[in-house]
């Protein structure tokens, strides 16, 4: 008997160790395009989960989920499609040969390489599966369950060596159930049962099934990238032209400052008076009143405005009152049609595409909680944000936003304490800052940053005092004559200054008081760069 298992054993390993990608992928149709669905059934979310992808049903409703980054289809056209291409999804799957026959319990630390298996009844997964690709990026993987599937807590199937997500298929012939804080990677479609997803889950994949519930609660889901599926780029930018140097813009409205607010670009209005800005703190020109820039910031401002205004959008959010709760968006254009509320955290997810351009059109006004943040990953750029606005704006206390914002016909507000990555722009309203932090992103000509690179390094010698580096680099000296680096404190007093002659130039600070510092570097009459050197509580 110990011979016979050991023969079997060894039957199962080699089969698995030397399977090629002889595996069909199924061809999915429209359900490519779903992160979860189901042809018949109730599909339903409890609690906050990231979701992108489409979410539906083709008889039943889809409740609870908030704003999903994807659309909703309920038993119309598109949902109706789905339900007849999951059915062939389903029968090619079915319809594959098998190569291997592993035992009911997947995981314990298995590898497993490219190929069909067959599970004869219920199935478990426990602790790691890892599936090896062997450099074939190619290789796909199909799971055919004779019966239902559970994922223990914290179980995880693992993807290396080349393997995607969207190769990977779980046929399921029963009831789909994971576990708290498990991890599963690939298309699950169930047959004639429910799936049901718990807390801390995580899906790179789809959970579908032909007729049954689809239940998350708490769980991140999304549709994987690759094998054909497009790449997301996102609208075209909008042209700023002469608004790409300003940080702090009305059209039509006073521009007004409290506080310390430090700035990279310019300020000013075309229709009213910019006041309370302090030049030293300021990497670009205030314009105190209106000059030939404002006008030519004016007329392009518009001009961006209704670009921005008038793109299509792919996706709309429906809970524009529950925006955030971080929620994660990939490059597109969004659009929510009423006054907005941005709480928590926003996630902007690049996919790895530096160029990955964001529009979030908002048909009523902006307002976010105190300490809401918008985080880039994988990629994203503030210079590729852009919010088009109808109405005011409110960026709530030491909140940290990115991204160029465009308001119609709304005042904006820059409140204590907010850190904006791009720009404030409105084409018809007041503008207020207080101790705010604005840099815009990308290159601006009149500024100068595309000839110096700079870099501040802070050496704390005691608490108090302290001193730092500043190195800055001219990288065509030529561009700057005589370039003048000076270091001011809060009170706009210069306490230290160079000329600037070599394309490596440094200057070391000793035994300042404790404080805040500004660095600007200025030559031939304008402002190369400039920014906050020193925080120190």
């Amino acid at each position: 008997m110990k011979n016979n298992l050991l023969i079997l054993a060894t039957t199962f390993t080699i089969l698995a160790s030397t399977g090629t990608s002889i595996a069909q992928a199924p061809t999915l149709g429209t359900t490519v395009n779903f992160v979860l669905f189901t042809s018949a059934g109730a599909v339903s979310n409890i609690g906050t989960s990231q979701i992108t992808g489409n979410v539906g049903t083709n008889s039943g409703s889809s409740t609870a989920f908030g704003n999903v980054n994807g659309q909703m289809h309920d038993n119309d056209l598109v949902s109706a499609a789905a339900a007849t291409d999951l059915t062939t999804a389903y029968n090619q799957l079915n319809g594959t040969t098998p190569t291997a026959f592993p035992a009911p319990l997947l995981g314990n630390g298995t590898t497993m390489n490219a190929g069909v298996y067959s599970i004869a009844g219920a199935t478990t997964l426990n602790l790691n599966l890892t599936l090896n690709g062997q450099g074939n990026a190619n290789a796909v993987f199909i799971f055919k369950i004779q019966g239902s599937f559970s994922a223990n807590a914290g179980a995880r199937v693992i993807l290396t060596n080349g393997v995607k997500a969207c190769n990977v298929f779980w046929k399921i012939e029963g009831l789909v159930s994971m576990a708290a804080g498990s991890t599963m990677r690939g298309t699950i479609i169930a047959n004639n049962a429910a799936i049901n997803m718990n807390a801390q889950d995580t899906l790179e994949g789809r959970a579908l099934s032909i007729n049954g519930a689809v239940t998350v609660n708490g769980v991140m889901a999304y549709t994987p990238i690759g094998c054909g599926s497009p790449v997301l780029t996102g609208p075209a930018a909008p042209n700023l032209a002469s608004t790409g140097c300003y940080a702090i813009f009305s059209a039509n409205g006073p521009v007004t400052n409290t506080g310390i607010t430090s700035a990279i670009g310019d300020v000013g209005t075309n229709v009213g008076l910019c006041t309370g800005f302090n030049t030293l703190t300021i990497a670009g020109t205030v314009h105190p009143i209106p000059d030939g820039s404002t006008a030519a910031c004016a007329a392009d401002l518009l001009n961006i405005y209704n670009y921005l205004n008038t793109l299509p959008s792919d996706i709309e959010l429906l809970y524009p009152a529950q925006f955030g709760g971080n929620l994660v968006l990939t490059p597109h254009t969004y659009i929510m049609k009423a006054a907005t509320t941005l709480t928590d955290t926003l996630f902007l997810n690049g996919l790895n595409n530096p160029n990955a351009v964001f529009v979030i059109q908002i048909n009523g006004s902006l307002s976010t909680s105190t300490y809401a943040k918008v985080i880039l990953k994988n990629g994203t750029q503030a210079k590729n944000v852009y919010w088009k606005v109808d109405g005011a704006v409110n960026i709530n206390n030491y909140s940290v936003f990115k991204g160029t914002i465009v308001a119609n016909n709304g005042a904006i507000a820059l409140n204590t304490g907010v850190n904006l990555d791009g720009r404030a722009l409105t084409t018809n309203g007041a503008l207020a800052t207080n101790a705010s932090t604005v840099n815009i992103n990308g290159a601006c000509g009149s500024l100068g940053f595309a000839s110096l690179t700079s870099t501040v390094d802070l050496v704390r010698i005691t608490p108090n005092p302290f001193s730092a580096l500043i190195r800055v680099t001219l990288v065509d000296a030529s561009l700057v004559n005589l370039a003048q680096l000076n270091v001011v404190n809060v009170l706009g007093e210069v306490v230290l200054t160079t000329t600037l002659t070599k394309e490596v130039t440094s200057l070391e600070t000793s035994h300042l008081p404790s404080g805040i510092y500004f660095y600007k570097v200025t030559g031939n009459n304008k402002v190369i760069q400039s920014g906050r050197l020193i925080s120190q509580q």
